[in-house]
């Protein structure tokens, strides 16, 4: 039976509950739910949204409120429910932990390394540490799906403008090697490995019509271990599910 999950950066949680979201979940039916950016703490949230029919939801706020956050609604619970691990990034909601039987399912929020690389630092870090941790599960005879918001467009052809972005947050030449090297060790942009055209984009800035006119950034994923990508059916981007400035991305796993 095929597992269809898909990952959203919904921009908050309580703003995308106005703009149709359990309308669209319900229609959807994903077998898991991965979202990003949930700024929320779960007694803020209503019965019907933590527990929507037929699902279970699992919450990694941010100690800061209001502020990044990872949860996953499932339909089949989980053997268990961690976070990274290392409380510079637990603390900031960033990462969740789902393992089933014959996968792992990391959800994650990257860090923004923001304007004049403030963040950078922290940043690669993050993905030192999420590189680290999936090649540790992996060694162990772990399949990994790391799904979420990387905050990082790899390629000129996962952005609309690269020659005017060269030195915009999340397309800099040192986030776009840390992909390398997280791919180069063996794992697989599944969306890339069923789709190589450019023009296809998950977030898009609130400025100037980008979205009508599709000026936009591929920066959320679904990576697998290159072992695993035989079970990988297909992979899409929902480009016209709206509601947040980012659109879900989706895989199938056979």
């Amino acid at each position: 039976m095929a597992t269809s999950i898909i990952s959203w950066n919904v921009n908050g949680m309580r703003a995308v509950l106005k703009k149709g979201f359990m309308d669209w979940f319900e229609k959807t039916q994903p077998d898991i739910l991965a979202v990003q950016e949930s700024r929320v703490l779960p007694d803020e949230l209503k019965p019907e949204h933590l527990e929507p029919k037929g699902y279970t939801s699992f919450w990694m706020p941010a100690q800061k409120r209001g502020y990044s956050g990872v949860a996953a609604y499932v339909k089949k619970e989980p053997l268990n429910v961690t976070n990274l691990g290392k409380s510079e990034f637990d603390d900031e909601g960033r990462v969740q932990v789902l393992e089933y039987k014959n996968f792992t399912l990391i959800n994650t929020y990257f860090p923004n390394s923001q304007p004049e690389r403030k963040r950078i630092e922290y940043k690669l870090k993050f993905c030192d540490a999420i590189k680290r941790y999936c090649n540790k599960l992996v060694k162990n005879g772990t399949n990994v799906v790391l799904c979420g918001d990387y905050n990082i467009a790899h390629t000129e052809i996962d952005i609309a403008r690269p020659k005017a972005n060269v030195d915009s947050p999340g397309f800099l030449p040192e986030e776009r090697e840390s992909m390398d090297k997280f791919l180069n060790a063996g794992y697989v942009d599944t969306f890339r490995h069923f789709n190589k055209e450019p023009g296809h984009y998950s977030w898009w800035s609130y400025r100037a019509n980008a979205r009508a006119n599709n000026v936009g950034w591929r920066i959320d994923y679904h990576t697998v271990n290159t072992d695993f990508l035989p079970q990988v059916k297909s992979a899409d981007i929902l480009s016209d599910v709206m509601g947040s400035d980012h659109c879900p991305v989706t895989i199938t796993l056979k």
